[in-house]
């Protein structure tokens, strides 16, 4: 006769939410697997035995951030550029923590969790589909993919500076008012949306 299931993927699924739920309360340097076990109704053994420790419970999470990312991206493409980069920021404002996790990884968590390299790049997947969509209309001047990294790293780049609630000295805008010219001096420059 089979050993019944103790640890199985609804567990496992609820684990990695308990740790999501307390990362964005707490941050992640102060999640304590004791907490988030007994919070999901288990035992530390239920996430040694799952996952293999703190790390690998750290990287379940960034891959589940990395997936929702990716689908809010998914749910913006058909707007263009525009709508991608205002989902982008949009997701990163509200869920903060994660955002720190899934770009800064070991240095916000205190541990080496890095995700899939295919988790982390599908998520990004709709970017680079739709400026390759856009030069090609256009006629390509430039390879898709560098064009993406480029859009990418300026939405990145004034997403985390915003985060980091860095001030620009002598600058009067608003993060709205800079994000959205942004926005439009990307759409101007690559295409619609």
């Amino acid at each position: 006769m089979a050993r019944p299931v103790i640890h199985d993927a609804a567990l496992r699924a609820r684990l990695v939410s308990t740790a999501t739920e307390q990362i964005c309360e707490r941050g992640p340097s102060a999640l304590v697997l004791r907490d988030v076990a007994a919070a999901a109704g288990t035992s530390t053994s239920a996430i040694y035995s799952l996952f293999g420790g703190k790390a690998e419970l750290l990287t379940a999470v960034i891959e589940e951030a990395f997936i929702s990312f990716g689908d809010s991206q998914r749910r913006a493409a058909s707007g263009g550029l525009a709508a991608l980069g205002r989902a982008y920021r949009q997701w990163a404002l509200g869920h903060r923590a994660l955002y720190g996790l899934m770009f800064g990884g070991a240095a916000a968590a205190g541990f080496d969790c890095r995700p899939a390299e295919d988790i982390a790049a599908s998520s990004i997947g709709p970017l680079h589909t739709t400026v390759a969509t856009l030069l090609g209309q256009a006629g390509p001047k430039e390879p898709a993919h560098l064009v993406a990294a480029a859009i990418w790293g300026q939405v990145h780049g004034l997403v985390s500076l915003e985060l980091a609630q860095v001030g620009v000295p002598g600058l009067e805008a608003t993060w709205d008012a800079t994000y959205e010219t942004a926005i439009r001096g990307i759409v101007r420059l690559y295409g619609a949306g």
